[in-house]
């Protein structure tokens, strides 16, 4: 265990400070890197992000930074910059990574340039690393306070699971292992599409039976595209699939859904968007989804509607009255 004794965290937003939190109370010291010197300056100074996560007292054995070689001795990484801006991060951390790292990719989208997952974009980037995937039904504020929790930790390697699972891991912060990154991945990204699906019927008031069948519909798209894509079937109904979409559906907490609501009470995404200093990945995502769900021949309708909803090429009626004038079909598929 000594060698994941001091873990790095690059990326001190909410969730990345969240996951800082966690880990100092397992008992590691942790290094939080951030891009602001004011964010660095209050965490160190005041114990608190109070740009982020201002509600929470932080963990003394959080140190913060915004030099990137600092993080440089640690054993082990939590990689939270966001989806469309990880490559760029990953590229400046990649001189002073050790080989054989462990990188755990907290992140979920897929970049919108390359259609990458991040595990792919890590491999690009700093191939010496060993990647893992943390995914699951979190809310940052959650994780920070001690609420329970249990999330999917994905690596090709049972015992690194279960060593990074004890480093991080508290009573309050359950890691469970899958050797399924892919699933990990494509769950947490869809997801995120879903959720701005579900919070436009919220805001729409289109009722609870909509918002249900929403879910349902938009899991088996998930799930479609997953196992075109190598996943396994059965990650896709643990924590990082079906358990991170129905939290991120059923919450307007949740940046995506609460997107969605603005969207479906009729106001503009620009000013949705301008309105938030948190990145709505689920925003960038959508593009990259329908993508690759035409590149691997999958059939994701509400996906592709919420694409061109945020595209500004369909109006939020008509994108529903699309969806509910499919042929039948039996429930499969």
């Amino acid at each position: 265990m000594s060698e994941y004794q001091s873990i790095g965290v690059i990326g001190a937003g909410a969730w990345g400070t969240a996951l800082a939190q966690t880990a100092a109370l397992a008992g590691r010291d942790v290094i939080l890197w951030a891009h602001e010197k004011e964010v660095v300056d209050a965490i160190n100074g005041e114990h608190v992000n109070s740009a982020y996560l201002p509600d929470v007292n932080l963990h003394k054995n959080i140190l913060a930074t915004n030099a990137l070689p600092d993080l440089g001795d640690c054993g082990a990484i939590l990689a939270v910059a966001p989806a469309q801006h990880l490559r760029g991060v990953l590229r400046q951390f990649a001189p002073f990574a050790t080989e054989a790292l462990p990188i755990l990719l907290c992140a979920k989208g897929i970049e919108q340039s390359s259609l990458k997952l991040m595990t792919d974009v890590l491999n690009e980037e700093i191939p010496s690393a060993i990647p893992a995937v943390l995914s699951g039904p979190s809310f940052a504020i959650d994780v920070a306070k001690g609420l329970p929790t249990a999330v999917t930790l994905a690596t090709g390697y049972k015992s690194l699971g279960h060593a990074l699972m004890e480093a991080i891991g508290t009573p309050c912060f359950r890691p469970y292992w899958s050797g399924d990154l892919i699933g990990a991945e494509i769950g947490g990204a869809v997801k995120n599409v879903l959720a701005i699906a579900c919070g436009i019927v919220e805001g729409r008031e289109l009722g609870k039976s909509a918002h249900a069948a929403l879910i349902s519909r938009g899991f088996a798209e998930m799930t479609r595209l997953a196992v075109a894509m190598g996943a396994e079937r059965e990650t896709l109904t643990g924590l990082c699939g079906l358990g991170d979409l129905v939290l991120t559906c059923s919450s307007p907490q949740s940046r995506n859904m609460s997107c969605g609501m603005a969207l479906g009470r009729g106001e503009t995404l620009d000013s949705v968007l301008s309105s938030r200093k948190a990145v709505t990945e689920g925003v960038a995502s959508a593009p990259a989804i329908v993508a690759l769900a035409e590149q691997f021949e999958v059939d994701m309708p509400i996906c592709a509607a919420m694409n061109a909803i945020l595209a500004g090429r369909v109006s939020v009626d008509h994108a529903m009255e699309q969806l509910m004038a499919r042929p039948f079909t039996v429930e499969g598929e």
